[in-house]
């Protein structure tokens, strides 16, 4: 099988996510995309940041009724910080006999020498960079593929700050997603 691997904070999953996946899956002919939200991720300052739990139930939300698309908890359940090198060492033993694809968006490039064992990450899976507004596909280095997606500007930082505002947010994310930001009350200040 081929098997997309789409990690990242989903604070919260968002459309962009979702129309990411689902053109990954069509244009690579993946069989599966799984989504790893992370517990604690390396690059950020964790700040205004859903527990892990609420992430992760938001995830299954957004994903219900897609037979392509799968979610696991194996960074949420890891203590600590989430690095890609140890998911991907976990998902190669799950996946032994399936080609894995790790799904960036180029937003992620500019960090990319900072990540963790990046050489053996790049050995065990293949590298693929989609395009997101704002961040176009330059210098790409020679392990990644690049992958034109749709257009689609949306952010967990708008999302958030939309909520904060009390401003509608309500076609940013999945309905079912919406409701449960709303009535488990996240991203609200005080």
């Amino acid at each position: 099988m081929k098997i997309g691997i789409l990690g990242g904070t989903f604070n919260p999953v968002h459309i962009g996510h979702l129309i990411l996946a689902e053109e990954a899956r069509e244009k690579l002919g993946l069989d599966k995309v799984i989504f790893i939200p992370a517990n604690l991720p390396p690059h950020k300052d964790n700040v205004d940041i859903a527990a892990a739990e609420a992430r992760f139930k938001m995830l299954k939300l957004a994903i219900k009724g897609n037979k392509h698309f799968a979610v696991l908890d194996i960074e949420i359940r890891r203590p600590g910080r989430s690095y890609t090198i140890d998911t991907i060492r976990e998902l190669k033993q799950k996946y032994s006999r399936d080609e894995l694809y790790f799904i960036i968006g180029s937003d992620l490039l500019k960090y990319l020498e900072e990540w963790k064992d990046l050489n053996e990450i790049t050995r065990m899976v293949k590298f693929i960079a989609a395009t997101r507004p704002g961040y176009p596909l330059e210098d790409i280095p020679a392990y990644i593929k690049t992958l034109s997606i749709r257009a689609v500007d949306i952010s967990g930082f708008e999302v958030r700050e939309c909520v904060k505002g009390d401003k509608s947010f309500r076609y940013l994310v999945p309905e079912s997603v919406y409701n449960y930001i709303n009535k488990a009350k996240l991203y609200k200040t005080g």
